[in-house]
Formats: structure tokens, C-alpha cells, sequence
């Protein structure tokens, strides 16, 4: 069974939902249970087995390199700057994987509280990856399980298979599986990666996996105090 060896980090937001924290410091650098998102995130790939990861930055991108400067995770971990504009998550994951010669990668979100119990659901998600020979397939939860009640879903699940209607009950994690070809093949270098999922949801190639497990993300700055003050 083939591997995925590197995970890339979305950390190029402006997060301007968190706003005024974010003005400041970078969305990923914000902490909970002493802990920043960042470091959580990181953590919780470790756990998953994988070694490299790849990072971008924009916002105030000297503070996170001066945080993996300070924190040593024992991990072989890669900034790419995305330069002069941010280019947005589709644009940000193709200028990542440019930087390695591996075909598939895992990619997350730091909005997302990543735990343990995830674990066993992603591994699954990456046997049903390469068993069914497909090229993306994202992570969700029922939005029944969701911290934030206010969050609405994105899409509905139908045997592992994701549309979207007005009344979606699933919600995207921030953690998915993609090929790397799906991006190559995109002529634009700013794009948000919701546009690769609506080329592939309007052929039914969009794929998910369900894991059922409480679901908390920092959807902004309402939300960021709750959780502080639970």
C-alpha cells in the first residue's frame, strides 16, 4: 500500500475573522490550553507518522518563522514565503508542492483543533484514497458534532461521494488528501482550492470521509473566547 510522506500547513491567512488578535499575530500563533493552533497542528501530523511538512506564509510571516525557530519538533519542516500577494489556498498548496517531488500530500488547516481521535479516520481516509485510485478526498463531520452550532455544512456525503445542496449536514475538517496533478494542471497561481473541488464535484469525482467525532475550529473571534473560557 502506497504512503503519503508529507503534509502541507495552510498558514498564510490574514485571519481577519479573529480581528483585532490577528492584526498582530498570525492566526496560526494563537494559543489555547496554552498551545498555539500551529504547534497543534504539528503535533497531531507527528502523530500521524509523517516526517516532512511544508508550511506557507504571508501575515506577519516573520513570527512564524521565529516560532519553528524557537520550537524544535523534531521534524524536517519547510517555510515557503508566498511572495508578493497571498495567493490564496489553491495557489498557496500548488506553490508548496512545487517544492517536493512526492505525487500526493495531506493538507491542513490550523483553524481546526486537531485530537487524537481523528487518528483512525484519516488513516482509513488514506487506504480509501489509494485503494479507489482517486485524486482528492476531503475529510468532513457531521455538523451535529460541531463546537461552533452557527457553522453550516458545505456538503452532503453520499457514499463517499460529496455534493452540495441548501441544506448540506457535513462540514469540511481542514484535512484532506490531493493529487498532486490536480494542481499542475491549473494555469492560475492564485485561486482559492475550492475551485479544484467544484470541477470535481460537477464530474462526481469529489470524494469524502465521515469521521464521528466532536469537531472544534476557531471560526472567529466569538467562537477563539468560548473556547478560552472553557
Amino acid at each position: 500500500m502506497e504512503k503519503i510522506n508529507t503534509a502541507l500547513i495552510l498558514c498564510a491567512g490574514f485571519g481577519k475573522r479573529l480581528n483585532p488578535l490577528t492584526l498582530d499575530i498570525p492566526k496560526p500563533l494563537l494559543k489555547i490550553n496554552d498551545h498555539t493552533l500551529l504547534e497543534n497542528c504539528i503535533n497531531f501530523i507527528k502523530k500521524l507518522g509523517i516526517k516532512k511538512i511544508i508550511l506557507n506564509t504571508f501575515h506577519k510571516k516573520k513570527k512564524i518563522y521565529d516560532f519553528l525557530e524557537k520550537r524544535n519538533f523534531d521534524l524536517d519542516i519547510q517555510v515557503i514565503d508566498d511572495g508578493e500577494k497571498i495567493l490564496d489556498t489553491g495557489g498557496g498548496i500548488k506553490k508548496m508542492m512545487n517544492y517536493s517531488n512526492e505525487s500526493t500530500f495531506y493538507t491542513f488547516n490550523t483553524d481546526t483543533i486537531w485530537k487524537e481521535e481523528f487518528i483512525d479516520s484519516i488513516k482509513k481516509m488514506e487506504n480509501f484514497y489509494f485503494l479507489n485510485d482517486i485524486k482528492n478526498i476531503l475529510l468532513v463531520v457531521n455538523k451535529s458534532y460541531s463546537f461552533d452550532k452557527n457553522l453550516k455544512g458545505d456538503f452532503d456525503l453520499i457514499k463517499n461521494k460529496l455534493q452540495k445542496n441548501s441544506n448540506s449536514e457535513f462540514i469540511y475538517t481542514g484535512c484532506q488528501i490531493i493529487s498532486k496533478d490536480l494542481l499542475m494542471n491549473n494555469e492560475n497561481n492564485i485561486f482559492p482550492i475550492a475551485e479544484i473541488w467544484d470541477e470535481l464535484k460537477n464530474t462526481n469525482e469529489l470524494f469524502g470521509y465521515e469521521v464521528k467525532s466532536d469537531f472544534i475550529h476557531v471560526t472567529n473571534l466569538e467562537i477563539y473566547k468560548k473556547l478560552l473560557s472553557n
